[in-house]
């Protein structure tokens, strides 16, 4: 029997499209389901018809949930992943959640966030080695751009990175989990304005507890 389609399915193949992927908890969260469970079935649905595609990469991880081939094709999907980088799913799952944290407790609207893929696509090939922060969102007129930093870079690069954001947007949050990194984000951004250092610990803890 053929799946009939919801909105709802749509917005779950958009959600991990812009996101490259989705853990299952975060599926639930951003695509407002009541239950875990309830995600599970419908989810499991989406595969079974070929849309969605789930793979064990890391010990410790939990599945990671793809968009397929087919359905990028079937319904003009923006994006196709057929593989994810290793050494960048952790970083990958603070980053969403980071944007879940926004969304559901700092009332930022979702539809105003635009992933970095999303950024490069926009700045096309021509800019494919320039920097892009992991996402942006304007609320109240206010742009914002969200680093996630989880191991401190070469002061040189965290400079340019910071004075890219500087001159794009109007304040930039920079979410870290290192000591060493805080410290030299606070170094490097002191002679930049518009600049929030927050502990990224106490946002896991709140999405992970939704």
């Amino acid at each position: 029997m053929r799946l009939k389609l919801t909105e709802r399915d749509m917005a779950i193949m958009r959600e991990i499209t812009r996101w490259r992927f989705l853990l299952a908890r975060q599926i639930k969260i951003l695509c407002g389901f009541s239950s875990q469970r309830a995600c599970d079935r419908r989810v499991k649905k989406l595969i079974e018809a070929g849309y969605i595609e789930r793979k064990y990469l890391i010990v410790g991880i939990p599945r990671l949930y793809m968009v397929t081939r087919k359905a990028v094709q079937t319904f003009g999907l923006p994006y196709y992943t057929p593989n994810i980088r290793i050494e960048q799913i952790t970083h990958d799952i603070a980053v969403i959640d980071t944007a879940i944290f926004l969304i559901t407790k700092e009332n930022v609207d979702s539809a105003s966030i635009i992933t970095e893929r999303d950024l490069k696509h926009k700045a096309g090939f021509g800019n494919c080695n320039k920097h892009f922060p992991d996402f942006t969102y304007t609320k109240d007129g206010h742009s914002c751009c969200v680093e996630i930093e989880l191991s401190a870079k070469k002061l040189s690069t965290l400079e340019r990175n910071i004075k890219n954001n500087y001159v794009a947007h109007n304040s930039q949050r920079w979410y870290v989990d290192n000591s060493k990194v805080q410290v030299n984000i606070t170094a490097v951004g002191a002679k930049y304005g518009g600049i929030e250092i927050i502990p990224l610990e106490g946002v896991i803890e709140y999405v992970r507890n939704i």
